[in-house]
């Protein structure tokens, strides 16, 4: 699905841009202001629901019914790295030293996930979002998610991309170990900032974690335990991310907008109650999101109507769908770019 590109699509006031106009607004209602009390309940809350499912987990013990303690846990795992996303972002605190410090805790120690390298993947999706060529969250490694890329898929892509509305919410099991393995790769890396305190760290949670689940279960319900487990929460984090940018329009190199429209355009918001903002972390605020990455994430809501109407304002289309919806829409797309894969295999 490409985006209109012409210079009346990424036009802007000559008296400077529509975003610094939509950023003064932001501004004057103090939206960017940092939620100590938000972050800290936050915090205490999902430490407290870690503490929780692993007592129950123990006081369980050794029996499948361990299987059902399996559930909380990957919905805690994931809220985690929801609260490292932010962390990320610097919606948390203002200044590098103390997100880096609580994001590897989060990160790292908490999920098992690299700091550094996600931190790198996603400046990079937000600098260029659904851009083909330089955004890493639509790079067709196994998924694709244009017509172009159907034309260049090549392997497992070309492969998996002829069904990949129908593999899309499976492969979404298999998430967390791609943040797993993708974090060891990355400290393998000599690129990679304090890589040995990551690697220790990603060390630490990989053991405490093997460690609590060996002395509980025996070790055929203990793999069972730890399949089940990671399945749920890369589902659940694969979901959470999933309606924000798929089935949206993407960019190719050449194709160029003005970062208000870059950014709005390439998005999708998803309509829900407190609940919804619960569950994703605010991230179906997805175009404010994208607009202010700072901003913390209950601001985003009193945002909205303010991002809403500048965009109406000034002939930007604004995309909003209920969840269900979002990921309706996303297999459509997906199993439309598929067809022309489909056909060869057919012919």
């Amino acid at each position: 699905m490409p985006l209109d590109t012409t210079p009346q699509a990424s036009r802007r006031p000559t008296g400077g841009s529509d975003f610094a106009d939509l950023r003064r607004r932001i501004d004057d209602a103090g939206l960017l202001e940092r939620r100590a009390g938000h972050y800290t309940a936050r915090f205490v809350l999902v430490g407290l629901a870690l503490v929780a499912t692993w007592t129950l987990f123990f006081t369980v013990g050794n029996t499948w019914w361990q299987l059902l303690t399996a559930i909380p846990l990957a919905v805690v795992f994931a809220q985690l790295a929801l609260l490292a996303h932010d962390i990320a972002h610097r919606q948390v605190f203002r200044t590098r030293r103390p997100s880096e410090i609580a994001g590897r805790i989060v990160g790292n120690l908490g999920v098992g996930m690299s700091y550094g390298w996600w931190m790198d993947k996603h400046t990079r999706h937000h600098a260029n979002p659904n851009h083909e060529d330089l955004d890493p969250d639509v790079s067709p490694d196994v998924l694709i998610w244009s017509s172009a890329q159907a034309r260049d898929a090549k392997g497992l892509a070309r492969f998996v991309g002829r069904h990949e509305a129908f593999l899309f919410f499976p492969l979404l099991t298999l998430e967390a170990w791609n943040l797993h393995l993708s974090g060891i790769k990355a400290v393998l890396s000599p690129g990679l900032r304090r890589r040995r305190l990551e690697a220790a760290l990603l060390a630490a949670h990989g053991v405490g974690y093997a460690t609590l689940v060996l002395l509980t279960l025996s070790p055929g319900r203990a793999v069972a335990f730890i399949l089940l487990h990671q399945a749920l929460f890369g589902l659940y984090l694969g979901c959470s991310f999933a309606p924000n940018h798929k089935g949206m329009p993407t960019l190719r190199d050449g194709e160029r907008l003005d970062f208000l429209r870059k950014q709005a355009l390439t998005s999708r918001n998803v309509r829900g109650s407190a609940l919804t903002d619960v569950a994703l972390g605010g991230l179906n605020y997805q175009i404010e999101h994208h607009l202010f990455p700072s901003m913390p994430c209950p601001n985003l809501r009193r945002a909205q109507p303010i991002v809403r109407g500048f965009c109406a304002e000034h002939g930007v289309e604004y995309a909003e769908a209920g969840l269900i919806e979002s990921y309706a829409i996303a297999l459509r797309h997906m199993h439309a770019v598929g067809e022309p894969l489909r056909s060869e295999a057919k012919a």
